[in-house]
């Protein structure tokens, strides 16, 4: 769903690399890095949320800590479709490398694509090795497998702000 605020563009010319390289300049290094940030604030996130799980495990009598099995999987999702499909448009590692997602019409993702977008992720790293990675060495916009599948583009915050002001 596209907001008023946000242009629709037409498919020929959006986001076009040649055009404008200055939206996908170090996208892929950012994109490492705002992983390895993410990781660690999901790792943090399901810590704190494993002592709750705990302390509502004792008053459950152990039935709480059933929780456990796949706390970190939810917490992670969560995190996701929260951050990545909420108004900024990007996680909180993706916002501390300036970079930021959008539909390959223009549109901010939603909550629902955001959490597909991770699954997807996590399954071709899975199920395809983490050679799959090696996609965003081959395609113009440098987007992965995942952003392939669900039309969605990560790109530099900055230019993109620019571009539309």
């Amino acid at each position: 769903m596209i907001s008023q605020t946000e242009p629709m563009m037409s498919p020929q010319n959006a986001f076009d690399p040649i055009a404008a390289p200055d939206l996908f300049d170090s996208v892929r290094t950012k994109r490492i890095f705002a992983f390895f940030i993410d990781v660690i604030a999901v790792a943090i996130l399901t810590a704190c949320a494993a002592v709750v799980v705990f302390l509502l495990g004792i008053f459950t009598l152990g039935l709480a800590w059933i929780l456990y099995a796949f706390l970190g999987q939810a917490i992670a999702l969560i995190y996701t479709a929260v951050t990545l499909g909420g108004p900024a448009a990007s996680t909180p590692g993706m916002r501390a490398m300036g970079l930021e997602m959008r539909l390959w019409h223009g549109a901010r993702p939603y909550p629902l694509l955001a959490a597909v977008h991770v699954l997807l992720f996590w399954f071709s790293i899975s199920l395809l090795t983490p050679l799959v990675l090696l996609v965003s060495l081959f395609t113009e916009r440098k987007r992965l497998l995942h952003d392939l599948v669900l039309g969605t583009v990560v790109m530099n915050s900055e230019a993109l702000r620019q571009r539309h002001a």
